[in-house]
């Protein structure tokens, strides 16, 4: 892989995709309660950078060898904290803002000093009701050991002055797992309003209560606090029986890692400050965040909505799979190709119900990365398997973030007699598979899914995918191959139609961009058109380069990463890239090869990184019907028409808006399900 191709830091990348996000918050355009979420988000997304990409650098920076790597390090380090510092100070604007905005639409966020009589009365109760018997304060100075913090909570580091005139410190977890973070309390006399206060508040309104029965305050101040500790899960090579014991032994341990990052209000006195900052033992690569008041902002991302005109039309999915007609005899009459949540996402869950209950369906597999928490996909295997089908379920327990869940779900399926596998050692199975073989005439048939988003109910609704559901039966052969292979990882099938990490993928991908340097070179039209959440492989970089040098006309849609550097002469004249972020979340990822003229249209469950294309079990598939193919032509062309939500990723990648033409608007989400719409 080559190590002096020109990339931009693909950390400070992901920070450039949060601004925006960021952006979205501050476009006052947008409809305020999705402001109000976008703001969770962004701060749900900074809250996962540091558990995830900072700890990595982190990790870096410390066992690196030679006084040169930590200094690189150490660098990229500070150049991230400085992003931060300056999108954390414009968060609090938008912040801000947005407060201002809500009032205007009658909808306040109250603290404790805005409280009049009768609320204060609310909230007082409330507090003894609800709040202090979930309250559990521990105190803090030279001599105590800190308890350990859970990093998906909120703390109070709290400053207590005696009646004596002497000082303690105490801390305090905001109990937001067990109950709500906005509480509802009675509007203002004779008012039409909706007033929230927040948990913590109810708390600081009554601060000094929580510590009535022990000592004689005088005064009480609390100052907010979080912790992020290092996420990375240690498994080992091998994956045996025993693998899930070993992810929930490694979740134990990561619930004790080290802190990567303090975020706390920056009012919080320094002596205070510096006894928290003592006891969580945070070193000098860790990173410190002052901001406002408030921490977790990410529960805005369920900010409640009382009026459908403060947020976005909700869209109604258009209809997939027939109700009256039989699944298979659909796909026998050709593929089909659905696009999420423009479409419903009944059509994989009516097409494993179908299966489980069909006479003819003789076996079912499945990859199951991320799943819903009441999963219709888990209820039909399930269902599978009490009518005798054979049933396979790939599940991915290292799915980061949702390794607990996997552990419930595996342990589910398999008590009702599903043969769960857990992967492949050393790699993560990423792809989105299902295979279903069907006895017909005597002989059996495949019928497939090969996609590129999860089998998630809820998530299918927000994230953009595509689900290619076929009966050719080449391409079902392939996919039932890779889960030949999941399961003996010692084989090594031939595809006929795919491609598969980590040992096609790659090769493919580099081939098909050499065929378009070559058309190029030799004077004929060569494009290529794609569209991913992640570019940062750098020899995939470095052929695109060589594709923009050789006169390749490249365009690319990513929705976060992008370490390919933009818009630099002698570099990547030949290559435009746009991002977009709206209401839905742009997860697919299409892969278009002019081709000569005999275009070549893949998908990939795969993203352009290292990781997905050497140490992952992933799928790129091929999309051959003329009028599917058509279709994500369509689809495509609107996402870089787009002049409302896309924004021109440039060198220093600073999210310049395309420029607005209110009377030739196209806003890519909208225009896209009106498409289908017409041709549904």
């Amino acid at each position: 892989m080559p190590n002096n191709t020109p990339v931009y830091p693909k950390e400070l990348s992901w920070l450039s995709f949060n601004e925006r996000v960021l952006q979205e918050v501050e476009d006052e355009s947008v409809p305020i309660i999705e402001r109000v979420r976008f703001l969770g988000i962004f701060s749900n997304n900074l809250d996962e950078f540091y558990r995830v990409r900072v700890a990595d650098v982190r990790r870096l920076a410390s066992f690196a060898r030679g006084a040169e790597p930590k200094e690189q390090f150490a660098e990229l380090l500070s150049a991230i904290n400085e992003k931060v510092m300056r999108l954390n100070r414009r968060s609090h604007a938008a912040y801000t803002k947005v407060l201002s905005d809500l009032d205007r639409h009658s909808i306040h966020l109250v603290n404790e000093s805005q409280l009049d009589d009768r609320q204060r009365s609310f909230v007082v109760d409330y507090f003894h009701r609800e709040v202090l018997p979930e309250l559990e304060p521990f105190f803090i100075d030279d001599r105590d050991t800190m308890p350990l913090l859970n990093e998906a909570s909120i703390y109070f580091a709290i400053y207590l002055q005696l009646e004596d005139g002497s000082e303690r410190f105490a801390a305090l977890e905001i109990p937001t797992d067990t109950l709500p973070r906005f509480v509802v309390i009675p509007p203002r006399q004779g008012k039409k309003e909706k007033v929230y206060i927040v948990l913590d508040n109810i708390i600081r309104a009554c601060l000094a209560e929580v510590f009535r029965y022990v000592l004689p305050i005088a005064r009480a101040q609390a100052y907010m606090f979080k912790i992020s500790r290092d996420a990375e899960l240690e498994l080992g090579e091998h994956i045996t029986q025993n693998i899930v014991d070993k992810v929930a032994k490694s979740l134990k341990k990561r619930k004790q890692a080290e802190p990567v990052r303090m975020a706390y209000d920056a009012q919080m006195p320094e002596v205070l400050l510096n006894l928290v900052k003592k006891k969580l033992k945070m070193g000098r690569y860790d990173s410190f965040t002052p901001g406002g008041r408030y921490h977790n902002s990410k529960d805005f991302m369920s900010f409640p909505a009382d009026s459908a005109r403060d947020c976005y039309k909700s869209l109604t999915p258009l209809a997939t799979l027939p109700e009256n007609e039989s699944v298979f005899n659909l796909l026998r009459a050709g593929d089909q190709l659905y696009y999420y949540p423009y479409h419903d996402f009944r059509a994989i869950t009516n097409l494993l119900i179908s299966a489980a209950i069909d006479p003819q369906v003789k076996e079912i597999r499945i990859n199951l990365y991320r799943v819903a928490k009441n999963s219709r996909v888990v209820a039909a295997l399930v269902n599978a398997v009490r009518n005798n089908k054979k049933v396979i379920a790939v599940v991915e327990l290292q799915a980061r973030f949702d390794e607990l869940a996997n552990i419930h779900w595996s342990n589910e399926l398999r008590d009702a007699g599903v043969n769960v596998i857990y992967g492949v050692p050393g790699l993560k199975v990423h792809c989105k598979l299902i295979s279903i073989v069907r006895k017909e005439e005597g002989e059996e048939r495949f019928y497939s899914h090969l996609g590129t988003g999860n089998f998630n109910e809820n998530t299918a609704r927000v994230y953009c995918d595509f689900s290619l559901l076929t009966s050719d039966q080449e391409l079902g052969r392939d996919a039932y191959n890779v889960f030949e292979f999941i399961q003996y990882p010692h084989l090594r099938p031939d595809y006929r139609h795919i491609a598969v990490s980590p040992y096609t993928n790659r090769p493919a991908l580099l081939r098909a961009i050499e065929r378009e340097i070559s058309a190029a070179r030799a004077g004929k039209r060569a494009e290529l058109f794609f569209k991913c959440n992640n570019l940062v492989d750098s020899e995939l970089i470095e052929h695109l380069y060589q594709a923009s040098a050789a006169g390749v006309k490249v365009r690319i849609i990513v929705r976060s990463m992008c370490a390919l550097v933009c818009q630099t002469p002698g570099l990547s004249d030949n290559i435009q890239v746009i991002s977009l972020v709206d209401k839905y979340l742009e997860h697919a990822r299409v892969y278009i090869f002019h081709n000569g003229g005999e275009e070549r249209m893949w998908m990939s469950s795969a993203d352009l990184m290292t990781r997905n294309l050497d140490h992952r079990v992933e799928v790129t598939f091929p999309i051959t019907d003329a009028e599917h193919k058509k279709t994500v032509t369509q689809i495509m062309e609107l996402q870089w028409s787009d002049n409302q939500k896309a924004r021109v990723l440039d060198a220093e990648q600073s999210n310049t808006r395309i420029a607005r033409n209110a009377d030739k608007g196209c806003r890519a989400q909208d225009a896209i399900y009106r498409l289908l719409k017409r041709q549904s």
